[in-house]
């Protein structure tokens, strides 16, 4: 019913649009998730940390698992894959791993949200304030040009934010790494509670 497999940095799991009856859960490693538009710009979504589900699962009565955007490893990384028919069979209709199942699909719909507040309501400022507040190891592990590819928006633009939020006390910087002085005040410039 399942396989470990192990994938290089840069290898892409799957394209948008492919069609597997396979269900892919990440061990070890990381993975990022993008599409790209019609003029083959890349549009950064999200990273898929370890013991996540990478999958996209939208129907229950279908075998086929529709990918809704590339997947590609950002380093070495270990991957469950486990047949979909099989699992459904020997996990959900026995509701053996239902609760489990739902809350995973119910983490993705909230990374949907997630990505929907970034790419359409935040500006550059709640971007990078938002990413500092969830993902601050992320955000130190990258390069800075690769932060403000992802965050779309210009390395001088995250510069300037960077530098500002450490003016107002609610960041240090320490060498290349971000140290978040002050969490409450981060959350409340992405929420729109600091005026």
């Amino acid at each position: 019913m399942s396989v470990i497999h192990q994938y290089p940095k840069g290898y892409v799991l799957y394209y948008e649009d492919d069609i597997s009856n396979k269900i892919f859960f990440l061990v070890e490693g990381l993975l990022r998730t993008y599409k790209v538009d019609r003029y083959e710009n890349e549009i950064f979504l999200s990273y898929v940390y370890k013991n996540k589900l990478i999958s996209e699962i939208s129907s229950l009565s279908n075998n086929d698992i529709h990918c809704y955007a590339n997947t590609e490893f950002v380093e070495d990384s270990i991957v469950l894959e486990v047949d979909y028919e099989q699992f459904k069979e020997h996990f959900i209709y026995t509701s053996l791993l239902t609760d489990k199942f739902i809350e995973e699909i119910l983490r993705q719909t909230h990374e949907l949200h997630c990505i929907i507040n970034r790419e359409l309501i935040f500006d550059a400022t709640a971007r990078v304030t938002y990413m500092l507040y969830e993902d601050l190891q992320t955000f130190n592990k990258l390069k800075r040009q690769d932060v403000s590819a992802m965050l779309h928006i210009q390395p001088e633009t995250l510069s300037r934010i960077l530098h500002k939020l450490k003016r107002q006390k609610v960041i240090d910087l320490q060498k290349t790494d971000v140290v978040i002085v002050n969490r409450t005040e981060l959350r409340n410039i992405f929420t729109g509670n600091d005026q």
